[in-house]
């Protein structure tokens, strides 16, 4: 069943559904929150947070109009808000690419050494995201870690697509900024290692 008929399932009264559609992107979800948030007890707050996001989308699927968006980009969007919110009430103003153990795209094949020296560089990459802007962050996960296009971006964001462009291209500008004193003399080694290709 694709996404459309299992809502339209749900609506009709077949929420035991909930949980396949939930098992499609809870994963996604998951390590999109890991990504956005900085706390001491980051495990057990994710979860939380994605038990959170679930039981909203749930909660508001009567609501949910695909014409507005895909679930995915909604759902996104849920898990945001409620990262900020929770961070807001924290007094948190600081949010962070942190360890979940899913790095951007890489080579499938790496020698031991060489992955000794990328998780290194996945550390310097992860604290140049860090230093961020949240909306120039949260555009950078979603693009480069997610893999979502500008328009599921600028939905999730609240921006238009060329926002997202701009917001994308300050990122990276910043991200090179910071690694070029660690990375400069070696060409494409970003691009190979950390995904930050300029798409």
């Amino acid at each position: 069943m694709t996404d459309s008929e299992l809502i339209r399932e749900i609506k009709d009264g077949n929420v035991e559904l909930y949980s396949e559609l939930m098992g499609r992107y809870q994963r996604k979800i998951l390590a999109f929150i890991y990504h956005m948030l900085k706390s001491a007890k980051l495990d057990l707050m994710a979860e939380d947070l994605c038990s959170e996001t679930f039981y909203k989308a749930y909660r508001s699927l009567h609501s949910f109009r695909e014409v507005d968006a895909s679930f995915a980009t909604w759902l996104y969007t849920i898990a945001r808000n409620t990262v900020l919110s929770e961070l807001r009430k924290q007094k948190t103003a600081n949010m962070s690419l942190d360890e979940s153990g899913i790095d951007p795209i890489a080579s499938p094949e790496i020698a031991p050494e060489q992955m000794i020296l990328r998780k290194e560089r996945m550390a310097m990459v992860r604290e140049a995201i860090n230093n961020l802007p949240e909306k120039q962050r949260s555009a950078l996960i979603l693009r480069e870690y997610d893999q979502l296009d500008y328009q599921e971006i600028a939905n999730i964001l609240g921006q238009t697509v060329s926002s997202v462009k701009s917001l994308l291209f300050r990122a990276r500008a910043s991200v090179k900024s910071q690694l070029e004193p660690y990375f400069g003399h070696e060409p494409g080694l970003m691009e190979e290692y950390e995904g930050m290709k300029t798409r």
